[in-house]
């Protein structure tokens, strides 16, 4: 485990009002946010976002398995406690390949080790997810969620994500779900200049900030819920016109929830 670097993970979990996280972190963030002023907001309605997902598709769509991929670390209302909220039975795989992630949530989990796990996986390895015990003993052939939930621009272009989406609702029944959002912006130059600083202070850990369209692309032969277009996600099923306003939009969490033929 290398804290001298910034944590992807860390650095979400500091803006969310989070204690995991370490120096280096916090100022990666502080520099991030001379970048792009209003990433704070932006990370908060994303977890919010997080949480109507899952509470749509448990409540009103009466999903109750979820593979959360890219799961970051445990910041309460976590998925399975947002599920629970409806049916204590709903199950849940944790997928993730930070350390320090899977031994904060391995300390969570052991709240409620019958319907939850992690897994200790690269999200990009979809074999090995599909085939390990967690997955086995808690997914199920019936309809499931997974959850892309601003992961995708971690992983960079020659690691295809398009193809990643595709294969993982390949694996899962007709009238499964995908939640997908991620990073984007129109403006190339602020895409250019987060882009190249994540990648820095990440030590390459990192894909690419994408455009309107190109995220848009993960929603290809999928119907859409709740929207007939992906949007930024406070605009997607919003419970309450009460969330942190973005001052500037230069980049935004761009996506939504769609439901698999």
């Amino acid at each position: 485990m290398d804290v001298s670097k910034p944590s992807v993970a860390r650095m979400y979990d500091y803006f969310l009002g989070g204690t995991d996280n370490y120096l280096v972190d916090r100022e990666a963030c502080a520099e991030l946010l001379r970048i792009a002023p209003s990433t704070k907001e932006l990370a908060l309605n994303n977890r919010a976002f997080l949480v109507r997902a899952v509470r749509y598709l448990a409540a009103e769509c009466k999903v109750r398995q979820f593979m959360d991929y890219g799961s970051g670390l445990p910041t309460r209302p976590n998925v399975h406690q947002v599920a629970h909220e409806t049916d204590k039975s709903a199950r849940v795989v944790y997928i993730d390949n930070d350390p320090i992630v899977l031994g904060h949530g391995r300390m969570m989990l052991q709240e409620d080790p019958e319907t939850t796990a992690v897994l200790a996986e690269d999200m990009r390895h979809t074999d090995a997810i599909f085939q390990s015990a967690e997955v086995k003993r808690l997914i199920r052939n019936e309809p499931t969620a997974a959850l892309f939930v601003s992961v995708l621009h971690c992983i960079p272009d020659e690691d295809d994500p398009w193809q990643l989406v595709r294969d993982v609702a390949q694996r899962l029944p007709s009238g499964s779900y995908l939640v997908i959002c991620q990073l984007a912006s129109e403006n190339e130059t602020l895409r250019n200049a987060t882009t190249r600083f994540m990648r820095e202070v990440t030590g390459g850990h990192w894909g690419r900030v994408r455009s309107l369209e190109e995220v848009s692309r993960y929603f290809e032969g999928l119907e859409l819920q709740k929207s007939e277009e992906p949007c930024e996600v406070s605009r997607w099923y919003p419970d309450t016109e009460v969330f942190p306003r973005q001052a500037t939009e230069e980049w935004i969490e761009y996506g939504g929830v769609a439901r698999i033929p």
